[in-house]
């Protein structure tokens, strides 16, 4: 049954703890990874909001993520894993984590962060996840943070390598290597019905134009013109 109140009800931290199966020990514990700063300043008998627990699963996070990649991919070079891991613990993927778990239902806010949205957005979204493996790693050890986390990576991880070998990421990786500036990307064309599309785009970079491409998107267009790039670079 749905609340009539024009604010939605917060999960409480026992609800969560059984939806997600995680076996706290100490609800108070979780309890304080859902709770944000702007509750506490109005709660004087909250005692403790989640950023130390955010700074603890930050850093598990980190060797977690990092030790994931190195096992999960054998074959993988340094520079690889290093670019896999830094994509799958950035703050807009730890946010989807969130969102999948749904775990802003359960966020304590303070009233304007309540009526503005915040349960909904990216950067609180991205810190709670870290809260939350603050305090499973606290309760529970390493293992558990492992195990909670490792479907999250192998959802993401498709999404990851596709970013990793993506011409237009590396193109302009390349080009702000060589310290010529970000790649802009136009249209010279389209061709074709609406149902089928011919799209022809070009790639600047410094002023010059260094790759063009043609997809049935723009988006393939564009990896099209960077690939060109790349040979050109």
């Amino acid at each position: 049954m749905k609340s009539n109140s024009p604010q939605r009800d917060v999960e409480p931290a026992s609800s969560l703890n059984e939806r997600l199966g995680l076996s706290f020990s100490s609800l108070s514990l979780l309890t304080r990874a859902l709770t944000h700063t702007s509750y506490t300043n109005e709660h004087p008998e909250a005692v403790e909001d989640n950023e130390r627990l955010e700074f603890l699963g930050d850093a598990v996070l980190d060797f977690i993520v990092g030790e994931w990649v190195y096992q999960r991919f054998p074959e993988m070079p340094e520079g690889d894993l290093t670019k896999l891991r830094s994509f799958l613990v950035r703050n807009e993927r730890l946010a989807e984590f969130s969102r999948r778990l749904d775990l802003g239902a359960a966020l304590r806010l303070g009233r304007g962060e309540k009526t503005s949205g915040g349960h909904r957005r990216e950067s609180l979204l991205g810190s709670l996840f870290e809260a939350l493996i603050g305090a499973i790693y606290l309760d529970a050890g390493l293992e558990k943070v492992k195990s909670f986390t490792k479907p999250h990576l192998e959802w993401a991880a498709p999404t990851a390598l596709d970013e990793l070998h993506d011409p237009k990421s590396l193109l302009q990786e390349r080009s702000q290597a060589l310290k010529m500036g970000a790649p802009q990307y136009r249209v010279v064309s389209t061709s074709g019905p609406d149902h089928a599309r011919f799209y022809e785009m070009e790639v600047e970079i410094a002023g010059e134009i260094k790759g063009r491409g043609t997809g049935s998107s723009k988006n393939a267009a564009e990896r099209e013109a960077a690939r060109d790039a790349l040979n050109n670079l």
